[in-house]
């Protein structure tokens, strides 16, 4: 590198090159511990959470982690059933979108796609309503949806009008500092029922609104969910 470009680059730096890598700094900081959105590639959350919606994660939610680590430096709460909760995959490492429904402890079944906590069954009411509305016909055809209730966290839920495999499982009992995940798309979700138990080390934040979505199919935006609160 000759003198002319070393000059350029000490110029750079002393004026305002310094004050932007810092500023870069504290933004990728609290993007890493603080708070981030998540796009949402897939329809494992259907109804709930659209593909094309873009939610907030609000990483305070649970507890203080070092910046660009899972290290916890503080901790003043733990995910309760019903939440939804953005983790790292034991499976794979991948970020996911998915609710809580066992907490440690817990013992979770599942027969014929209706819950069971703890040998108690879980109340399930017929949906009709908006929720339903934004999933496309043909789902509406092939799918039953749901209000399900989790501990007094109302939430819709689908079930496909098949009897897929997985609509029956455990009971299963859920270890000490782990959860029990699945998606209310709960015939076409990769969850706890393929990867086994979530380790609280591995829980990011908790995703409480859409903050923006769009329709990946036609490239228009869906007003009606910006700014909603995920339920």
């Amino acid at each position: 590198m000759d003198k002319k470009w070393k000059k350029r680059l000490l110029l750079f730096y002393r004026g305002w090159g310094f004050s932007l890598l810092i500023a870069i700094l504290i933004a990728t900081s609290f993007k890493s511990a603080i708070a981030d959105w998540n796009d949402i590639p897939s329809g494992s959350m259907k109804p709930t959470i659209l593909i094309g919606d873009r939610i907030f994660v609000n990483k305070l939610a649970y507890d203080l982690k070092l910046p660009y680590t899972t290290l916890h430096l503080a901790q003043w709460a733990d995910p309760v059933r019903g939440d939804i909760v953005v983790f790292f995959s034991p499976h794979d490492g991948k970020r996911m979108v998915k609710r809580v429904v066992g907490l440690p402890g817990d013992t979770i079944a599942m027969f014929k796609n209706r819950l069971f906590i703890n040998g108690v069954a879980i109340n399930y009411k017929p949906l009709k309503n908006e929720v339903v509305s934004q999933t496309s016909p043909a789902q509406r055809q092939n799918h039953f949806y749901f209000s399900e209730n989790l501990s007094g966290k109302k939430h819709p839920v689908m079930f496909e009008s098949s009897q897929p495999s997985l609509n029956s499982f455990g009971p299963v009992a859920v270890p000490k500092g782990n959860y029990f995940m699945l998606g209310d798309n709960r015939d076409n979700s990769a969850d706890s029922r393929f990867f086994g138990f979530v380790d609280r080390k591995l829980i990011v934040g908790r995703a409480s609104a859409v903050v923006i979505s769009r329709d990946k199919s036609f490239f228009h935006p869906r007003w009606k969910r910006f700014f909603q609160t995920l339920m």
